[in-house]
């Protein structure tokens, strides 16, 4: 299976890359967790390629479940986290 680009997953999914890319310029964030539901995890390192190519943060990536925004991993604190990205398949309102 082909990975797919960054032009062909937003194409398809609002990931809004573009923001989350000026919020990390924005809050100096260096070390970037970013947060999957599991439908969207076959995308995940194509994001945090396109946004580690685009910002000087270390991209991580949760590979634990996720239940939604409530569900933030008790370990960030351990990894030096700065910011947490989380994406999901709703919008909010």
């Amino acid at each position: 299976m082909q990975r797919k680009s960054i032009y062909e997953i937003e194409g398809e999914y609002e990931f809004e890359t573009d923001k989350i890319i000026k919020e990390i310029k924005r809050e100096k964030a260096r070390h970037v967790l970013l947060q999957f539901p599991d439908g969207l995890k076959p995308y995940a390192t194509t994001i945090a390629d396109e946004i580690e190519k685009k910002t000087k943060a270390e991209i991580l990536i949760w590979l634990g479940d996720c239940f939604g925004a409530c569900d933030v991993p008790l370990e960030v604190e351990k990894l030096g986290v700065n910011l947490i990205i989380q994406f999901g398949h709703t919008k909010w309102k």
